[in-house]
């Protein structure tokens, strides 16, 4: 039977945005602290983790950022006392650097937090039914993919999509959107192995030393372009929460 270090799998969750659409609310609250039915948007995501028996979880932060370890602190302790708490790690881009990383860069340099293989997800996107499932990361774990993400049927803000997926091969790619008969949308969810986020396949240095911005989406392109990433389809609820309207919206509409 796994122990709980072997489904422990490590967690970045991406809360480093200054959340520009989503003013004034963001002028004074980091956008993952936005709340949603009475829970922030973090609060929901690491819920989640816990209740799925993944973790610990490393927050990339810049914007306000302060305000984020201040408000979830070192842990998130568990509503039954016999389970382990949530460890929670920081890694402060706007502290040490005075901007956010942008994905890769923030992974890049957090990467003594995360494993071989570690979740990663943005901490403004609402999925509350998401499950980081163990057969999931079983798969990936057994595949040679640097990466499995999970697509979304296009909202309305992205109606072209972001990548393409074969639903036989399970992989996606990077088509021109002129030759791609269907494109989805990124979720900001995906399991991801630590060789993307280093040489030959990133060219940042171990560990991101100097602070160099750099954006996740052409490592993603670069590693389709060899058949490096499998995608899944997920159609449960999910919101990009990038708008004051869409904050609203969620929280006028009562949840199930």
């Amino acid at each position: 039977m796994p122990t709980f270090s072997d489904l422990a799998i490590p967690v970045m969750l991406l809360a480093a945005g200054r959340g520009e659409r989503m003013r004034p609310l963001t002028d004074h609250t980091p956008k993952p602290l936005l709340e949603v039915h009475g829970k922030s948007l973090l609060q929901w995501r690491l819920e989640a983790l816990r209740r799925d028996g993944t973790g610990p979880v490393c927050i990339n932060t810049a914007w306000l950022g302060e305000q984020i370890e201040a408000a979830l602190g070192s842990e998130l302790q568990a509503a039954d006392p016999s389970q382990r708490p949530l460890a929670l790690h920081y890694s402060h881009e706007g502290r040490d650097f005075g901007q956010a990383l942008e994905t890769a860069g923030g992974i890049a340099r957090a990467l003594e937090h995360l494993g071989q293989v570690f979740w990663v997800m943005a901490g403004d996107v609402y999925a509350p039914d998401f499950v980081f499932a163990q057969q999931a990361v079983a798969r990936f774990q057994a595949s040679t993919q640097l990466a499995h993400i999970w697509l979304v049927p296009n909202p309305e803000h992205n109606p072209a999509g972001d990548f393409a997926w074969d639903p036989v091969s399970g992989l996606a790619s990077s088509p021109p959107k002129e030759q791609a008969a269907q494109r989805y949308t990124y979720s900001t969810i995906g399991l991801f192995r630590r060789e993307l986020f280093l040489p030959p396949w990133c060219d940042l240095p171990p560990a991101n030393p100097r602070g160099q911005r750099s954006g996740l989406a052409p490592l993603l392109r670069l590693a389709m372009a060899q058949d490096k990433v499998s995608a899944a389809l997920y159609t449960g609820a999910w919101t990009d929460v990038g708008t004051p309207q869409r904050l609203a919206q969620l929280n006028a509409t009562a949840r199930a």
